[in-house]
């Protein structure tokens, strides 16, 4: 493909959109091109066209980089963004090797944004804290070394809640995102810069991370696929912890052969830098998102328990409606579908607090003012420690503060025991009924996204949220945030639960949901605002 260098950055862009609308049609065999966001290509696209040379890598960052340069001001989804030359110099190596018949990796030349709490060497890495404000981190996470093995290109690090800690983005230290669907809404939390990103078509795909729901609950407000993996599977090394028996690395992207393609690179099997990785086999995409014919019952055989724990009171109407709706696609096309009940389930999100935030108190006292964060001018210990954690934001001192009460003296049994003991109780009704239906169905959360401001004054409201998701991060299985509808102008996602280490059935089941929903694939760029 010729060369564009000495092109302005506008007519990169033409160039880039006029030659990959005339290849699109020699990409046969791929089901990635149904994608949900703006983006003029999903990251298969962006794969299957620079491995095969019908796109130039450099052409797609420079897209890339001017779309974030002309929009991001309004979402402001990053926080930093790499170099424009640098970026596009490794893009440039990319091409080269290609036109040199040599071996690329299997994600060559791919732009992808990570959540900024994911170490990236040479680049910030904030957790969306000022407490690490200006902190470069000298090596890479796990997670984003075997992206960039694979040949991915870190596009830059996006904005998220403090540490993890919250569910809209507002509890960044440094600004709010918003939603790309609605400006005066959040996208979620806390992965909601990388939700954003992918959503406004600013990046192809990205890199999340999930406690209690901070995929899944962002990918459903802002209508794009997220994975939360099974715990293990995915490496945690580099990975700022919040909850340390919670947190799990995953993808998002415009479709579930995105996220699927991800996967695959993510999941190395042990790391030895992570003790809680698993030595499993590493996922394998291949046949798990092939072609589809809706009309031959491709999921015949398939159990699906929707779960009435999920519906009911405190649901918006018209997500129930959502959910309802799929239940009845999914039979459709062929599988068997049960309402069911575990009579535990309420009890998971009490119980996920309590222990997130005691795991929390621990894991951010390294935040002192003198092994991490910002050290104070302050001569005295106390001065540097009343500075130090004096930049932590409202919502961190909030969880710190009730973690440490719970593992406190003459407490410790009354809440942390007790809430591992509720956590035991909740992972063994879920690992019983995953052993009775391949999958669960339930909403992501009880409604859309909401406005900006709406929930910031009452905590608990925010906390209430997170009841759909939280019951997962406890046992440990996968799940997976696939948009299902629009309502009211907004997006509107499923969450389909998984067994453990078997997400090549979840993916397909939610790949076929998505191939086949009229609704899903009528998500077009004339809904966003962009």
């Amino acid at each position: 493909m010729q060369r564009l260098a000495h092109k302005s950055s506008s007519s990169v862009v033409a160039d880039a959109a006029a030659t990959f609308q005339k290849r699109r049609k020699r990409l046969v065999g791929r089901q990635c091109r149904r994608s949900h966001t703006t983006s003029k290509y999903s990251a298969c696209d962006v794969v299957d066209g620079v491995r095969s040379g019908s796109l130039s890598a450099k052409d797609v960052m420079a897209m890339y980089l001017d779309r974030i340069e002309r929009h991001d001001d309004k979402i402001r989804s990053f926080i930093s963004v790499g170099d424009r030359q640098t970026l596009l110099r490794q893009a440039e190596s990319v091409d080269q090797r290609v036109a040199r018949g040599e071996r690329v990796g299997p994600l060559a030349g791919l732009p992808v944004a990570v959540k900024d709490n994911l170490c990236t060497r040479g680049m910030p890495t904030t957790a969306g804290s000022r407490m690490l404000e200006g902190y470069v981190s000298p090596h890479d996470a796990t997670a984003v070394a075997r992206m960039r093995q694979a040949g991915a290109i870190v596009v830059g690090k996006t904005n998220m809640d403090e540490f993890g800690m919250g569910s809209s983005t507002e509890n960044s230290g440094y600004h709010v995102t918003r939603n790309p669907w609605d400006l005066d809404r959040v996208p979620g939390g806390s992965s909601g810069g990388s939700a954003a990103a992918v959503s406004a078509g600013l990046a192809p795909c990205a890199l999340g991370s999930d406690t209690g729901g901070s995929i899944r609950q962002p990918s459903h407000f802002c209508g794009v696929v997220g994975l939360k993996p099974t715990y293990g599977r995915v490496s945690r090394f580099g990975l700022l912890s919040y909850g340390s028996s919670l947190d799990t690395v995953g993808p998002m992207g415009t479709s579930v052969r995105d996220v699927s393609l991800l996967l695959e690179t993510l999941s190395g099997g042990k790391d030895p830098l992570d003790a809680t990785s698993s030595d499993r086999a590493p996922f394998a995409e291949r046949g798990v998102t092939g072609d589809v014919d809706g009309g031959s019952a491709p999921l015949r055989g398939i159990r699906v328990g929707l779960l009435e724990d999920t519906l009911g009171d405190g649901v918006d109407g018209k997500v129930e409606g959502v959910v309802l709706r799929a239940a009845e696609h999914l039979a459709s096309l062929g599988a068997h579908v049960d309402r069911i009940s575990l009579p535990s389930f309420s009890y998971g999100l009490p119980a996920y607090y309590v222990i997130a935030l005691s795991e929390a108190s621990s894991n951010l006292s390294r935040y002192d003012g003198i092994r991490y964060g910002a050290r104070g001018a302050g001569g005295t210990l106390r001065d540097a420690y009343v500075h130090g954690r004096a930049l932590f934001g409202a919502e961190v001192k909030r969880r710190i503060l009730m973690g440490t009460y719970a593992l406190s003296a003459g407490y410790y049994d009354a809440y942390y025991k007790r809430a591992q003991q509720v956590r035991t109780l909740v992972t063994r009704e879920l690992q019983a009924s995953l052993q009775t239906y391949d999958v669960l169905l339930s909403p992501v959360a009880p409604n859309a996204a909401f406005r900006i401001g709406e929930k910031t004054e009452d905590p608990l409201e925010m906390y209430k949220g997170d009841l759909m998701t939280v019951n997962v991060n406890l046992a440990g299985v996968p799940a997976l945030s696939i948009p299902a509808d629009v309502v009211d102008s907004l997006p509107v996602g499923i969450q389909l639960i998984g067994r453990a280490f078997d997400e090549a059935s979840l993916l397909r089941v939610g790949h076929v949901f998505e191939q086949t929903n009229s609704s899903c694939l009528s998500m077009t760029k004339n809904s966003f605002i962009i």
